[in-house]
C-alpha cells in the first residue's frame, strides 16, 4: 500500500513538474506575458488575419494597408444608438493619451452593416471621432470574412427595413503590424487603461 502511495504521488510530483515547465516554457515563448490582462482560447493566434474590406475614401484595402502601426480594431455599425459611439470614443481617447507619450496608434471601425454604412457614411463617422480614424466597410461577403476572423458576433434584427439594430460583440482588439491581435479589451476597459496596456506591447515590441 505505501508502495503505491508513492508511485501515485511520484506521479503527481511528475505531472505538477511537467505542468510547470509547459507554463514557464509558454511565458518564456510569449514576449508579451508581462503585459498581458485577458486570455484567448487557442492564443492571440487564432484571432484576426487578412481581411479586404474598403475604406472611407472608397478604396480597396487589405489588413497590411491598414494595420501599420499599433491598431485599436473594433467592429461596429454607425447607426448603434448607444454601445458603438462610446466604445469607439473611448478608443479615440485612449489613442490621444498614447499620443502624448509619443506612441502613434490608430482606431479603426469595421462596419458590421454595410447596407447602410457606405464609404460615405463611414467617412463621417470617422471624421466625428478622431483625425486618424479609419473606417472601413466593404461588401457583405468581405464584411463576413473579417468577423470571422477576428471571431467576433454580429446579427441583424428583424423589424423596420431601414431603422434597424444589430446585435454585435463589443471587443475592441490590439493589433501590432508585426505579431497580428495581441491583447482584446472589454467594455470595461477605461481609455486610460488601455492607453497604459498599449504603451506595455508597443516598449515590449520595440
Amino acid at each position: 500500500m505505501a508502495k503505491t502511495y508513492a508511485i501515485v504521488a511520484g506521479t503527481a510530483i511528475v505531472a505538477l513538474l511537467a505542468g510547470l515547465w509547459f507554463a514557464t516554457a509558454r511565458n518564456a515563448a510569449d514576449i508579451f506575458a508581462a503585459c498581458r490582462s485577458s486570455q484567448i482560447a487557442g492564443g492571440t493566434g487564432s484571432i484576426g488575419g487578412p481581411f479586404t474590406l474598403v475604406n472611407q475614401q472608397g478604396q480597396t484595402v487589405t489588413d497590411k494597408d491598414v494595420i501599420t502601426g499599433p491598431s485599436i480594431v473594433y467592429f461596429g455599425y454607425t447607426f448603434c444608438p448607444d454601445i458603438c459611439p462610446a466604445d469607439t470614443a473611448r478608443n479615440a481617447e485612449a489613442v490621444d493619451l498614447l499620443e502624448q507619450q509619443g506612441i502613434m496608434a490608430t482606431p479603426v471601425m469595421i462596419s458590421i452593416d454595410p447596407e447602410r454604412d457606405t464609404p460615405e457614411v463611414m467617412a463621417n463617422f470617422a471624421f466625428n471621432l478622431h483625425e486618424r480614424m479609419i473606417g472601413l466597410t466593404g461588401t457583405v461577403e468581405q464584411v463576413k470574412a473579417a468577423s470571422r476572423a477576428y471571431k467576433t458576433y454580429y446579427q441583424k434584427q428583424e423589424g423596420d427595413e431601414e431603422y434597424y439594430l444589430v446585435n454585435h460583440s463589443t471587443f475592441s482588439y490590439l493589433a501590432l503590424p508585426e505579431y497580428g491581435v495581441v491583447e482584446y479589451y472589454t467594455r470595461d476597459t477605461t481609455a486610460a487603461e488601455m492607453a497604459e496596456s498599449v504603451t506595455c506591447f508597443v516598449e515590449t515590441a520595440s
